[in-house]
């Protein structure tokens, strides 16, 4: 019942060495595909957790190695959570950074592009935000989590800045 505190120290490191690797992997997939799931990602996800099963726990089917195993993981990702808090440099890392998509009614292609996001995509966040068009969106955003945030040019708040060249502008035209 017991396997022995050598295997479970192998688990433990097995689980931490996977989970490093699929953290990875994730996060290189972008953020399109973290925040959207499809069917294939489902499926790619599960096959992910049964092809790494054995790669973390090894021949040991025990209860002690399955509760490492899940416990090393929950740990790990404790870890990684407050690190990221704690951090902003790792959190770019892990999380990455949101990327600009329109601005101006301008949609920058080189962004959508490195992204992968298609302009059908980017029409269906569109309409979502109550928006027929791109060329009336002051700000779109692709976020971190893979959502796309939209701003219409009367939500932006006009920033000290250009408050006062309006002011300085208004004034010479009175």
């Amino acid at each position: 019942m017991f396997p022995g505190w050598h295997i479970l120290l192998q688990i433990l490191l097995r689980t931490a060495a996977i989970y490093a690797v699929v953290l990875i992997g994730v996060r290189l997939s972008g953020k399109r595909e973290v925040g959207q799931m499809t069917p294939f990602d489902l499926t790619l996800l599960l096959l992910i957790s049964n092809a790494v099963q054995n790669a973390m726990t090894g021949p040991d089917t025990s209860l002690f190695g399955g509760v490492v195993a899940a416990g090393t993981l929950l740990v790990l990702n404790y870890f990684v959570a407050e690190l990221s808090g704690a951090n902003r440099r790792f959190r770019r890392f892990v999380q990455g950074q949101p990327s600009l998509l329109v601005h101006d009614g301008q949609v920058i292609a080189s962004h959508m592009a490195k992204e992968h996001v298609s302009m059908d995509e980017l029409q269906r966040a569109l309409r979502e935000h109550g928006i027929n068009s791109y060329h009336d969106v002051a700000l779109a955003v692709l976020e971190v989590d893979g959502s796309i945030s939209c701003l219409k040019y009367d939500e932006i708040q006009p920033t000290a800045k250009t408050h006062l060249a309006r002011r300085k502008f208004l004034q010479k035209h009175e």
